[in-house]
């Protein structure tokens, strides 16, 4: 799982200034200020060919963009993209659109995919969907570009009904801009003691 989040934890739209006005929020595209060459080096090496798992919103704005520059991210098109939604309409052109889609319909078909062979399935952006995979224990990784500044509001990286799980530090970069990159892998279960003894 990859995100953008703000000190305070929001991740609602960091790409652009329109890209998800809901609930007021007005700090659309907060992360450009901040990337430099090496934030956009680690975003190149996350952008590899693989799978996405995806929330609806963000399938839209994304069915809406990349079949059409896939030359700034090669593979896109290709990989597998599964979409957790209740409704669609098979008329709309977001969903006949975008070849290599995949619609889910509940969490079940979420724990099927993942049990299944197969590589590597990134979640990118997908507020709500995160939600669904950490109250369900369905995270294995975290891939986190955490900005210097604060929001306030908006939609948040770790709400309420996230389990309590450890993770292991496996990478880490602090860019010029003051961006931490960190990467967790799973660790099993939260441990407890006493400091310093």
């Amino acid at each position: 799982m990859l995100s953008m989040i703000s000190l305070d934890g929001v991740m609602q739209a960091p790409g652009g200034p329109k890209e998800d006005p809901s609930g007021g929020f007005d700090y659309g595209g907060w992360t450009a200020p901040y990337f430099d060459e090496t934030g956009d080096r680690f975003i190149e090496k996350q952008m590899k060919p693989c799978d996405y798992l995806l929330g609806r919103k963000t399938y839209d704005i994304w069915a809406s963009y990349w079949p059409e520059h896939a030359d700034r991210w090669p593979g896109i098109n290709e990989g597998t993209k599964y979409v957790l939604t209740r409704a669609f309409d098979k008329s709309d052109p977001l969903v006949n659109g975008w070849k290599n889609t995949v619609f889910l319909k509940n969490l079940a078909d979420i724990e099927n995919l993942k049990n299944s062979a197969g590589g590597d399935i990134q979640v990118w952006g997908s507020s709500k969907l995160i939600q669904l995979l950490l109250k369900n224990d369905l995270v294995d990784e975290f891939r986190l570009l955490i900005f210097p500044v604060t929001l306030g509001h908006g939609k948040k990286l770790f709400d309420k009904g996230t389990l309590p799980a450890a993770f292991t530090l496996i990478e880490s970069i602090v860019t010029p801009g003051g961006v931490i990159i960190a990467c967790y892998k799973r660790a099993g279960e939260v441990k407890t003691g006493t400091v310093g003894s």
